[in-house]
This record gives structure tokens, C-alpha cells and sequence, in this order.
């Protein structure tokens, strides 16, 4: 095509037998089968008595249901809510509940926690769909099994695949989040065009990435990501073939890599860790070379993975900073290489700024808090128009980094929410742990902070404050691992309890965390 594309739609009205997705399990889709998929689920939730501006959930692995949905909310004025499928039955139901979500689609994987959550939000049984184990490749998918929930087939079954009536485009209304240890949704306003109206593969065009020109990109993350979707979803608008990773492992990315020719993907530095850690003969028996873009982000990446994955990826390893309510940085490999330890400059459709404390510019090189505005549009925070006017200066919001600019525009984070726990590239709030804890009879006080660990740069610790009659040890310490694991995602969970007499805690009741935090980093430099 000569012309940018406009979107998937046109293009797999033009050219439906070209193959734009490879699932899981193999399986090569069609464009015009991915789109008839999409259009049968647009005329099913609108029969389910879904209209413009109202939302639906999933809870579903990387798939083509997953990415049929997507598709049906951007062309019919849904939000679809992702839902992290590691979260458990009550958080869930928090999600479903607060966005209003009309219809819920699992896969019979997450059934028990689906069965909760919609039992908890109050779903009727015409609401819930499941999808089956066989699902994705089309053959006899979509059957689905989870008590209360009826089989995904019935809901797109019989149902036509001409394209709907009154179009106009949706969005993703991803769920993030706070220190209050509550998700909440980020949700933009619908603009009313048509799906073609608005250029949705451009984001990538901040990355350097063109259409079509024999791009692939692997989706080797969970699409409940805000980053990965929206990575995968521009990817699929500007012509460019997915392969989809349900599971990551790191030969096998290498091995798909090698396979499809893969060009692009997102990662985080765990990624980057466990794939340096496989065998010298290992990572040569696969051809990487057809990578142009291995764009990172999410957690800080220590310096001395980053050099390594440059000298064996060369400059397709590159970095972004960004947060789910928008706005960011980028910066590549000669970028880094340059400056190192820098996250980038403002995206061009972005600004970056750093503030002190009332909210005044700060000169290059002076640490402050970091801010961001995106010239797109804004958003809001839903139903909370409290955490919405909060943290911002203007139309500039910020999630609490701490960093300055260089004289170059170069952004460089020096710390962040100081409590935040950073994962596997994962954000982990310690409030929602230890509101957790909180909960067990035997905790009068607790703590919830990172301590170190190799693979996933750190791991959750609890330290309790036993109630009196309580006697601390390993039996109390196995009961409140298991309250955890009952109320909590396994990613939240502490991964060990130690526990105190008393908390540091001031007149006021301010808990002094650093006091329990510091001992378990000497020696050892914190990431920031």
C-alpha cells in the first residue's frame, strides 16, 4: 500500500486471505476470519443489550478471543476492561463491579476466580461467558466450561459476520493501581468518530516503527498489560503480523523469534535476565538478527543487562518511560549508550517536566518530581474525581517518580514512590498488602516492602506486629502466608513473614518503613 494504513478493518476488507496472526498454539488466522470473529462478537454483546459508552470485562490468556475483543469494543463505542488474570476471585469482582462491565468473558483456566467475581458483582447468568481449553485455533473452540457461565459459542454462535451498523470507536479502559491499594480505571472519553477517523497504529511511529514494511511482532508478555496491548493492537492496525506467546519461557522466545522473523516486541528486564541466563549454546543455536525493536519498559533494567543485551541484540534493545495514564519517554540504544542510564526524551506527542514541591519548574540536572502530559487528550480516574485532581500541576500529572532533566532533555529517575515494589516488572502497592494482613485476627501492625531477589529484581516481604495472645514463629507465619493467599493475587503475596515487637512507628502514627526496609538492602544498591 502506498498510502498509511487505516486501520485493520480497511485492510482486511482489502486483503482478507493474509495471514495476521499466529496463535499459541500455531494457528495462522486470516485477516477476514479475525474480522468476521470481531464483528459476530459486536452483534452479540449489542444483543446482550450492550449500547455505546458501556463496558464488558475478560479474563482471558493471550488469544484470539482476547484480541477479537479488543477489536469488537474499538469499532462498536465499548470499553473493554482487561482484567489481570492472576488477580483472585475478589479483586476481580472489584474490577468487573467498578466499571460497570455488563458482560464478562473467561476462560475456563481462571474459572474459579471468574465464578467468584461474577457471583460477587451480581451477573446474571446470560452475562457470563466462558471459553473452552480448545479455544484460539478455531477448531471447535470456544465451548468453555465453568459452573454458572454459559460456553462462549453460545454467544457468538448464529450471530453474522457482516459488519455492524453505527460504528464508532471504543477504547481500552485498563485498570491500575493506587497507593490507596484499590485499582481504578483509567477512562477516556469516547470521541464519537468512526474507528477509520482516528490513525491507531501511530503510537508506534514514536518507537521508529513503520507500516507494514515486513514487520512481526511477537507478543510475548499478558495482553492484560496497558503497554502490551496497546503495542499489539497499533502493531495489528498498521499491517503487521502477531505471534502470540501464551506462556513465556526464554528459548522459546527465541525460538519463535528465529521461526517467524520476528522484528519487534515489548519486554521487561526479568525478560532480559532469564534470557542472558540460558547456555552460551543455547542462545547461539537461534537467529535473532531479524530484530529491529526490543522496546523495554516497566521496571528499571540494571546497567550492566542492559550492555549485555546490546552487545547480543545490538541497538534493537531500547527503553521507554511511560505511565498508563499517558505520556512518556523513549530512548535508544545510541540514546543510552550516550547517556547512560537514561529513560529518554519526551515522546513527540508528549511533554515532560520536573517540579519541586510547589509545583515550580525545576533548572536541568536538579532532582524533582517528575511529570507528564500527553497532547492527545486527557483522562480520568473512574469514579474518582479525587485521585483524578490529584498529583497534577496544569494538565501535567505525575506517579510520584523522582528525577531531573539533563540540558538535553534527557530524563534520568533517581526514585520513585518511595513504598512501590517493582516485580518482574510488575507495580505492587504495599497498602492493598497489608490491608490484607491487617485482616488476620493474630496481626496488630504490618508492613509491606521489596527485598532483593536475583530473577525478579525484588520480592515481597512481610513483617508483622503480633496481637497479644499471638506468639510469633513459623506456625503464625504459615497461617498469615495462607490468609494471603486467600485475599491476595500470587504476585502480591509476601513471600516470607518475619516479624517485631513493635512497629517504628512516630507520636502521629507515621509508620517510619525505611527502619524495616534498610537492613535487608545493605550491601546491596536498591533499584531505582
Amino acid at each position: 500500500m502506498n498510502e498509511p494504513p487505516v486501520g485493520f478493518w480497511a485492510q482486511a476488507t482489502a486483503d482478507p486471505e493474509r495471514t495476521v496472526l499466529v496463535a499459541a498454539d500455531g494457528a495462522r488466522w486470516t485477516a477476514g476470519r479475525l474480522h468476521a470473529e470481531a464483528n459476530r462478537l459486536v452483534h452479540a454483546l449489542r444483543a446482550a443489550g450492550l449500547a455505546r459508552g458501556d463496558s464488558f470485562a475478560v479474563v482471558l490468556p493471550n488469544g484470539v478471543e482476547f484480541l477479537t475483543a479488543y477489536l469488537a469494543a474499538s469499532q462498536a463505542g465499548f470499553y473493554l476492561v482487561p482484567v489481570n488474570h492472576h488477580l483472585v476471585g475478589p479483586e476481580i469482582a472489584w474490577i468487573v463491579a467498578d466499571s460497570g462491565s455488563r458482560v464478562l468473558i473467561a476462560h475456563e483456566r481462571f474459572g474459579d476466580a471468574a465464578r467468584y467475581a461474577a457471583d460477587e458483582a451480581g451477573l446474571p447468568a446470560e452475562r457470563r461467558y466462558a471459553v473452552g481449553a480448545d479455544a484460539g485455533s478455531g477448531e471447535g473452540g470456544g465451548g468453555g466450561g465453568i459452573e454458572g457461565f454459559r460456553p462462549y459459542a453460545d454467544l457468538v454462535g448464529g450471530q453474522p459476520d457482516s459488519v455492524p451498523a453505527d460504528r464508532t470507536l471504543g477504547w481500552v479502559m485498563n485498570y491500575t493501581s493506587g497507593t490507596t491499594g484499590r485499582p481504578r480505571g483509567i477512562r477516556r472519553p469516547l470521541p464519537g468518530k468512526l474507528p477509520e477517523e482516528t490513525y491507531l497504529g501511530g503510537f508506534l511511529g514514536i518507537f521508529g516503527i513503520k507500516p507494514f514494511d515486513g514487520n512481526v511482532h511477537l507478543v510475548c508478555s499478558p495482553l492484560y498489560h496497558t503497554a502490551v496491548l496497546q503495542f499489539a493492537g497499533a502493531s495489528l492496525h498498521i499491517g503487521h503480523r502477531l505471534v502470540l506467546m501464551d506462556k513465556w519461557t526464554p528459548e522459546e522466545m527465541l525460538r519463535l523469534i528465529d521461526t517467524y522473523g520476528c522484528t519487534h516486541t515489548h519486554m521487561v528486564p526479568t525478560q532480559f535476565h532469564r534470557l542472558l541466563a540460558l547456555p552460551d549454546d543455547v542462545r547461539a543455536a537461534y537467529d535473532v538478527s531479524s530484530m529491529r525493536h526490543a522496546i523495554h519498559g516497566a521496571a528499571p533494567c540494571p546497567d550492566h543487562v542492559k550492555r549485555a543485551m546490546i552487545e547480543w541484540w545490538g541497538h534493537s534493545v531500547e527503553e521507554y518511560y511511560a505511565a498508563s495514564e499517558g505520556g512518556g519517554a523513549f530512548a535508544t540504544a545510541q540514546d543510552w549508550l550516550k547517556k547512560p542510564g537514561t529513560v529518554g526524551r519526551a515522546w513527540p506527542i508528549s511533554e515532560l517536566a520536573v517540579l519541586d514541591d510547589d509545583g515550580n519548574g525545576v533548572p536541568p540536572g536538579e532532582l524533582g518530581t517528575v511529570y507528564m502530559k500527553m497532547n492527545t487528550g486527557g483522562f480520568s480516574y473512574h469514579k474518582d474525581e479525587a485521585k483524578t485532581r490529584k498529583n497534577r500541576v496544569g494538565d501535567f500529572f505525575t506517579v510520584g517518580d523522582l528525577g531531573y532533566l539533563d540540558e538535553d532533555g534527557y530524563l534520568f529517575l533517581r526514585d520513585r514512590k518511595i513504598d512501590m515494589i517493582i516485580s518482574g516488572g510488575v507495580n505492587i502497592y504495599p497498602a492493598e498488602i497489608e490491608a490484607a494482613l491487617l485482616a488476620h485476627p493474630a496481626v496488630a501492625d504490618a508492613a509491606a516492602f521489596g527485598i532483593p531477589h536475583d530473577d525478579w529484581g525484588e520480592a515481597v516481604k512481610a513483617v508483622v506486629e503480633p496481637a497479644p495472645g499471638h506468639e510469633p514463629g513459623e506456625e503464625l507465619a504459615a497461617d498469615v502466608l495462607a490468609h494471603c493467599a486467600r485475599l491476595l493475587a500470587g504476585y502480591k503475596r509476601p513471600a516470607s513473614v518475619d516479624f517485631i515487637a513493635a512497629m517504628p512507628r512516630d507520636p502521629n502514627g507515621k509508620l517510619y518503613k525505611r527502619r524495616l526496609r534498610d537492613p535487608y538492602w545493605e550491601g546491596r544498591a536498591r533499584p531505582v
